[in-house]
């Protein structure tokens, strides 16, 4: 028996957070440097993970197959296509980030007895949730990966009600409340998408006989698996609405500005560089992989709401005083991007989906942990407390804008060359759509210059006067973030040659191909 791989990749992150949890209340250091070992190691294997996977070889590389539950025919399947590798290296890549980030975050407050003991616990969360979001990256059996769907909600919960954003501590007596409502809104938002998803799974189940992606592959393929039109759109919505809920999209979205308003900046970062991207990376892999007929079906409607999301976000964060606030909903505005490049049923746009979400990732990182740097400076998420940054800790200044040019899509940053391919798909199919769409370029242009420009420059803050630039800690989370935004600008290639054959798959499911140019009417 080979060694299994991608079991490894996952279990590795769920002990180490065990051993982490379990680590003695007066060694807070030692669990820290735990936490970060075991991301690193879990880093290592991601990395084995994408040397060993061979982008023109089978769709699903490194499989593992056991039987688990025999009698409802569910069994423990793993694999992984490019899409899904990619999106496994972002994870396991950001988390080293978000722990290094967030090393001060869970320290006691003076206030709390000694024997209560948050670090250990803030640490132990961050490994189970990436323990959790990298199985359902490579689940191909629907039933394993519904039950890490749902339950890295919990650990999740925990991290945004238990260790909210400190920005506030002391001077504002709703904080507790406002952590706790942001926590729930997102624990019953997800959960009722989740209820209506496990319905849709046991209807398929009903229909198909089984859980697995690759038989129902096989099964649609040798016509022995032929699902009802109504049947096959009721099942894509159950799917559908829990996935839309994850991404977010409008109008299931409002539970995000709470939720990462409310947490520290790195938990924002898990929350919408990671976490949401199970969802759009299951609209890849389940909606259209599992119901293709529903999925082009549903096409108008979906476009639409992720039009709406994109001019909609854009629009909000444009009015936001608050600084993780106006992040949160640039981000809802990226998502609407990333399923308007999925629905448009192009090779390009799917393309420039799942380099959007790898991308969106590292950039909304790179700006909302310098955020995060910088707020936890001045005490204070208001814009309109901030001035004059850049004349006295330039580095920060630096960071933070590139990080925001990033955002915008500033050609040369790697979020432009997956915007592009986005809106030329959608374009291709869909002209309208596509010039609508633009419109969210040109607000992402307002909501980051204004922001750049109302903190970081203009006269000096007395508040900001003596605020100290980026530490040697801090260096070493944003610098690697900066240079792959730079470095995927330029050279795009290594990823979309590892993502563009599982594209074509995909394509193949729904029985789409690109439309070709109109050149009689372009002349």
């Amino acid at each position: 028996m080979s060694f299994p791989l991608l079991t490894a990749t996952a279990v590795l992150p769920a002990v180490g957070a065990i051993a982490t949890a379990a680590v003695p209340a007066a060694r807070r250091t030692a669990a820290k440097w735990l936490a970060l070992l075991v991301s690193l190691a879990t880093l290592g294997l991601a990395a084995t993970v994408l040397v060993r996977f061979d982008p023109d070889g089978d769709r699903y590389q490194l499989t593992e197959s056991h039987a688990w539950i025999k009698e409802f025919g569910v069994r423990y399947e793993l694999g992984v296509d490019g899409i899904a590798v990619a999106l496994l290296a972002l994870t396991a890549l950001l988390i080293p980030f978000i722990i290094l980030a967030g090393w001060h975050d869970a320290d006691p407050l003076e206030t709390k007895s000694s024997r209560w003991r948050p670090t250990q616990g803030f640490f132990a969360l961050i490994l189970a949730v990436e323990a959790m979001v990298i199985i359902s990256f490579e689940a191909t059996d629907v039933f394993v990966f519904y039950i890490f769907f749902e339950a890295m909600l919990i650990p999740m919960y925990f991290l945004i009600g238990g260790f909210g954003d400190r920005a506030h501590a002391g001077t504002d007596e709703n904080a507790s409340a406002q952590r706790s409502y942001a926590a729930v809104k997102f624990l019953l938002y997800n959960l009722v998408g989740g209820l209506i998803m496990l319905a849709a799974v046991i209807g398929l189940y009903v229909v198909a006989g089984t859980f697995s992606l690759q038989e129902i592959a096989s099964a649609r393929a040798d016509g022995s698996l032929d699902m009802a039109t109504n049947t096959e759109r009721l099942l894509f919505l159950g799917f559908f609405f829990a996935f839309a809920v994850k991404a977010p999209l409008w109008p299931l979205h409002t539970w995000l500005p709470n939720a990462m308003g409310e947490s520290t900046a790195p938990v924002a970062v898990l929350i919408t560089a990671v976490v949401d991207k199970v969802g759009t990376f299951a609209m890849l892999r389940f909606c259209l992989g599992l119901f293709p007929e529903a999925s082009d079906w549903a096409t108008p409607v979906v476009l639409v709401l992720a039009l709406i999301s994109i001019i909609y976000g854009a629009l909000l964060a444009v009015g936001q005083r608050d600084i993780k606030r106006l992040v949160a909903y640039a981000s809802i505005s990226h998502f609407g991007f990333i399923i308007l490049g999925i629905f448009a049923m192009t090779s390009q746009g799917q393309s420039g989906a799942t380099l959007y979400m790898v991308n969106h990732g590292i950039s909304t990182a790179a700006l909302m942990l310098v955020a995060g740097f910088l707020i936890s400076r001045r005490g204070s998420r208001l814009i309109a407390d901030y001035g004059g940054v850049q004349k006295v800790a330039p580095v920060l200044a630096g960071t933070f804008l590139i990080g925001g040019l990033a955002t915008l899509s500033l050609p040369g940053l790697a979020p432009f060359v997956s915007e592009f391919l986005v809106l030329v798909g959608a374009f291709a199919r869909y002209p309208v759509v596509g010039i609508i769409a633009t419109v969210g370029i040109v607000l992402a242009a307002l909501y980051t210059l204004v922001l750049y420009q109302r903190t970081m420059t203009g006269p000096v803050k007395a508040e900001v006067s003596a605020m100290p630039d980026l530490r040697v800690r801090e260096l070493v989370v944003v610098a690697p973030l900066i240079a792959l935004l730079i470095g995927l600008g330029v050279y795009p290639k290594p990823l979309t040659d590892l993502v563009n054959p599982a594209v074509e798959h995909t394509m193949s499911d729904v029985q789409k191909h690109d439309p070709k140019p109109d050149v009689e009417a372009a002349k």
